[in-house]
C-alpha cells in the first residue's frame, strides 16, 4: 500500500489567508490509497500573537454557567490557533468598579477592595478549574489599569472630546448605563401591584437620575464608526447583530455620560482633573483589553502584546458597549479597534432565562465536579448558542456523554487498541502496502478522514465553534458504524489478515485525526487518547490532522485499553 503524504506548512490563521496547504486532488486509484502531491506554503512569522479575550466579569455575584461558556469559547479559539503552530494569548479577568460593586460590598458589610479581592479569586478559580489557558488575569483595580484609564481620559480631553454638562435620564444600576425614553417601559407587578420602569433591552429596573457630569462626544464619532463598519463587514459575528449595530448608529448617537458624581459613586477611578467625579465604569472596564498589552505602548512595540485583538468574545447583552462605545473610544484616539467581536447568545433552562429569583441558575463548579471538566467543556461548545440561546439540560449532558464520548469515541478507541488486533502491525501495513481492494465503505471513511480537517478549519474561521465540533463528532460516529459493520473481530484467519489490518488502519486514522482536532475542546482527555495511540507529542499539531500524515504512531498500543470516559456515577445520573 503506497501512500505519498500531504506536505503542509502551518502558521497563524488570518482572515483571507489559509495557514496550511489544501491537498491537491489527484486522480484516484481505488485499488489502493489516494496519492497526494502538494507544495508546502511558506508563511512569514506572524508580527504579533493571536490575541483572544473574554469579557471581564463583575464580582458582585457568584459565577454562573454563562461565565463558564464565555471562558470555554475563548479558550477553544486560543487553543485552535496554537494547534496550528500560532503564538496565541488569552486574557480574562474581573470588572471591579461601579455602582453594582459598591452596593454589593455595602450589603456584605465588607470594604470594597476586600470584597473585590474575594470575588476575583473565585473567578480565577473558575478559570483554573475549567482548564482555561489564560495568559493574563486582569483586574480593574490593578495599578497599571488605573494609570492607563487616566491616561486615556487625558488624551480624550486634550482632543476636545470631553465636556461637562447636566445629564438626565433613566439609569439602570444593574446595567451601569443610562437609557433614552424610547428604551424604557413601565410594567406592573402582578403580585405587588407596584409600577416599575425597566429597560426594554435587558429587563432591568431603571430610575430617573439628574446630575452634572462629564460627557464624551459620541455623536461626533457617528461617521467614523459607519466608515469603520463599512470597511469591516465581518467585524461583528453573527451578521444579524452587525446589522442591528449599524442600524442603531445610522439612526444617530447621543453623547455619552462618562462620569458619576463621587457623592453617589465613590468606588471607581477618579477623573484626573476633578476628584469630585468618578470615571464611568464602562469607559474604565473596556480599557482592560489594551492594559494587558502594555498600553501606553513603547513606540515600535505597539503590537508585541497582541493588539489589535483578533477576537473579543462577549455575551449578546453587552454588544452596545463593545461594538459602539469601544471602537468609538479607540477611533477617537487613532488606535485600531479589535479585528472581530464574537457575540454569543445566552443559556436558558426549560426555555426560560436563568434567574436567581426563579432558582434555575447553574453553578459551574458543581457542574464540572458532577460531570467532569472536559465533559462540560464539550457540552458548552457543542450545545451552546452563538446566534440563538442554548437550553441547558442535565439530561442532554448525560446523553451527549453516553452516546458521543463514552459509547462513541471512547469505545471506538478501546476497540482499535484491543488485544484482538495488532494496531502496530495494522499501521505498518497501511503505510507500506500498495495493492488492496477498497470497498465503498472503505472509500467513504477515507474520504471523511481526508476532508474533516478542512471542514473544521472553515467552521472555525467563521467562529462556528459548535459546527466545528459537530464535524469532528460526525467522523467519530461514522467510524463507529464502519467498525460495527465491518466486524474485524470476526476476521481471525491469517488469510484475511490484510482485510483486518485495513479496517483497523482506516479506523485508527479516524481516531487519531479526531483526537488531534478535539484537543482545543477537551485538552486533558485528548492528551490521554493520543497517549493511548502512542502518538508522538510533536505530531499532534494541525498539520498531522490528515489521512496518512503520521507513520510512526501505534507502537505498543495494542491491549492498552483506558477508561477515557468511564460510566457516570450516581451523583451525575441523579
Amino acid at each position: 500500500m503506497h501512500s505519498r503524504l500531504l506536505s503542509s506548512s502551518v502558521g497563524c490563521w488570518r482572515r483571507g489567508a489559509r495557514p496550511w496547504t489544501l491537498p491537491i486532488k489527484p486522480a484516484v486509484n481505488w485499488s489502493g490509497w489516494r496519492l497526494y502531491s502538494s507544495a508546502a506554503a511558506v508563511k512569514p512569522k506572524p508580527e504579533k500573537p493571536y490575541y483572544v479575550t473574554t469579557p471581564i466579569f463583575y464580582v458582585n455575584a457568584a459565577p454562573h454557567v454563562g461565565h463558564l461558556y464565555s471562558m470555554v469559547i475563548a479558550d477553544v479559539l486560543k487553543r485552535w490557533q496554537q494547534l496550528q503552530g500560532c503564538t496565541a494569548v488569552l486574557c480574562t479577568g474581573t470588572d471591579e468598579h461601579g455602582m453594582k460593586i459598591q452596593q454589593a460590598a455595602l450589603a456584605a458589610n465588607t470594604p470594597p477592595k476586600q470584597f473585590c479581592d474575594s470575588g476575583a479569586e473565585v473567578f480565577k478559580s473558575l478559570a483554573q478549574e475549567a482548564d482555561i489557558s489564560y495568559d493574563h488575569f486582569i483586574r480593574t483595580t490593578d495599578q497599571k489599569h488605573y494609570d492607563a484609564v487616566q491616561h486615556i481620559w487625558h488624551l480624550l480631553a486634550d482632543r476636545g472630546l470631553i465636556y461637562t454638562g447636566k445629564h438626565a435620564g433613566w439609569y439602570s444600576v444593574s446595567d451601569e448605563t443610562f437609557y433614552p425614553e424610547s428604551s424604557v417601559k413601565q410594567i406592573l407587578s402582578p403580585t405587588t401591584g407596584r409600577k416599575t420602569m425597566i429597560s426594554t433591552e435587558t429587563g432591568q429596573e431603571v430610575e430617573w437620575a439628574e446630575e452634572t457630569n462629564y460627557h464624551f462626544k459620541l455623536s461626533a464619532m457617528r461617521e467614523n464608526l459607519l466608515e469603520f463598519y463599512a470597511k469591516n463587514p465581518d467585524f461583528i459575528v453573527p451578521a444579524a447583530r452587525y446589522k442591528t449595530v449599524v442600524d442603531e448608529v445610522t439612526s444617530g448617537l447621543s453623547d455619552l455620560s462618562i462620569s458619576r458624581p463621587r457623592t453617589r459613586l465613590s468606588w471607581g477611578i477618579p477623573v484626573p482633573s476633578n476628584e469630585e467625579q468618578t470615571i464611568y465604569v464602562w469607559l474604565d472596564a473596556l480599557v482592560n483589553y489594551i492594559t494587558v498589552t502594555g498600553y501606553p505602548w513603547t513606540p515600535g512595540k505597539e503590537s508585541v502584546g497582541g493588539w489589535p485583538a483578533d477576537v473579543h468574545v462577549v455575551g449578546k447583552d453587552i454588544v452596545r458597549f463593545h461594538c459602539i462605545y469601544w471602537p468609538a473610544f479607540l477611533l477617537a484616539l487613532d488606535l485600531p479597534p479589535p479585528k472581530q467581536i464574537l457575540t454569543h447568545a445566552h443559556w436558558t433552562m426549560n426555555q426560560k432565562k436563568m434567574s436567581k429569583s426563579v432558582g434555575n441558575v447553574v453553578d459551574p463548579f458543581y457542574a464540572m465536579k458532577r460531570y467532569g471538566v472536559d465533559t462540560m467543556r464539550f457540552y458548552m461548545a457543542h450545545d451552546g448558542g452563538i446566534a440563538d440561546d442554548g437550553n441547558y439540560s442535565n439530561r442532554e449532558i448525560i446523553s451527549r456523554y453516553q452516546s458521543m464520548l463514552q459509547g462513541g469515541l471512547g469505545n471506538l478507541t478501546n476497540r482499535i487498541c484491543s488485544k484482538t488486533f495488532d494496531l502496530e502491525a495494522a499501521i505498518a501495513f497501511g503505510v507500506d502496502s500498495s495493492d488492496l481492494e477498497m470497498t465503498e465503505a472503505d472509500k467513504q471513511l477515507q474520504e471523511a478522514v481526508e476532508t474533516v480537517g478542512e471542514k473544521v478549519f472553515e467552521k472555525m474561521a467563521k467562529f462556528d465553534v459548535p459546527g466545528a465540533l459537530k464535524e469532528i463528532m460526525a467522523l467519530s460516529s461514522m467510524t463507529n458504524r464502519y467498525v460495527q459493520h465491518s466486524v474485524p473481530w470476526e476476521l481471525k484467519d491469517s488469510s484475511v489478515a490484510a482485510q483486518r489490518h485495513k479496517i483497523i488502519y482506516l479506523s485508527s486514522e479516524a481516531v487519531r485525526v479526531c483526537g488531534i482536532l478535539l484537543q482545543p475542546f477537551m485538552p486533558t482527555k485528548m492528551s490521554a487518547l493520543l497517549d493511548q495511540l502512542s502518538v508522538a507529542t510533536d505530531k499532534r499539531g494541525f498539520e498531522y490532522a490528515f489521512f496518512g500524515k503520521d507513520r510512526t504512531y501505534g507502537v505498543g498500543s495494542s491491549g492498552r485499553k483506558a477508561m477515557l470516559f468511564p460510566p457516570l456515577n450516581e451523583e451525575a445520573l441523579g
